[in-house]
């Protein structure tokens, strides 16, 4: 059973057994906290077609951080909130139970006691977490019935930032919402906050939310906040407009000249 995917500080010490993992910055990361080499992450699921094929890798990856079904994997990252959200979405989908710290490490005043390291294999289960995964053929089929939330910034929904894409834009019919306004500080939102700007931004969860950024990062964030304020269904396309763009076939909206 999944925790709930957002948890405070004082949370930690009610939650029963638990292991701290950390998003590093750079090359540093705080003592009894297991790092997460997020960069190799990032660059593995670039490699396959909806970013989390590669069973083999993603069971050494989690198997070498030690964690498994017996605690809740606790995710912390520097206080921008995307990375912690990114491996929770990761370790979710595939069963593990898995929260994110809401303000990352900055919170962390003392570490609570850890389960130590899960011996043994793990046994992944792709899409048993309450967040699910979107792949490009999927979405392209399905864009009328979804609703898609862009969680870049405005320039890069307008098509004026570009990020290294061959074209710029959005997907046809996307609601905007930057995971900027997500958060307040290093800290996401209250639940009734976020789904305030979920509804003004037309993200009411009446269809399934497929949630996207570039590359991964800002779409885990986006579909934790909409977790958070209640959405029922809520997917990731975690390859996201980095992916989408690179695809002639696939419809881009962009700003009338």
């Amino acid at each position: 059973m999944q925790p709930p995917p957002l948890v405070t500080a004082a949370d930690l010490a009610t939650m029963g057994p638990l292991r701290l993992v950390c998003v590093p910055a750079g090359d540093r990361h705080p003592e009894g906290l297991v790092p997460v080499p997020i960069d190799t992450w990032v660059d593995r699921a670039k490699q396959s077609r909806s970013g989390l094929d590669d069973l083999p890798f993603w069971r050494r990856e989690l198997e070498a951080l030690g964690i498994g079904p017996d605690a809740v994997t606790v995710v912390l990252d520097d206080g921008r909130m995307t990375e912690a959200a990114r491996v929770w979405f990761i370790l979710q989908y595939f069963g593990l139970p898995a929260a994110v710290l809401n303000g990352g490490l900055a919170v962390l005043s003392e570490l609570p006691p850890q389960a130590p390291r899960h011996a043994g294999p793990l046994r992944l289960a792709p899409g048993a977490g309450a967040v699910g995964l979107a792949e490009r053929e999927g979405l392209k089929r399905d864009l009328a019935g979804v609703q898609v939330f862009d969680a870049r910034t405005a320039a890069e929904f307008r098509g004026e930032e570009l990020k290294g894409n061959p074209r710029g834009g959005h997907l046809p019919g996307a609601s905007h919402l930057s995971h900027a306004d997500l958060l307040d500080g290093a800290q996401l939102r209250p639940a009734a906050d976020i789904a305030a700007l979920l509804d003004a931004a037309g993200i009411d969860g009446s269809r399934p939310i497929v949630s996207h950024c570039n590359g991964g990062g800002r779409a885990a964030l986006a579909a934790l906040a909409a977790v958070v304020a209640g959405r029922p269904d809520v997917r990731v396309y975690y390859l996201s407009f980095a992916d989408w763009a690179a695809d002639e076939s696939c419809p881009v909206q962009a700003p009338q000249g």
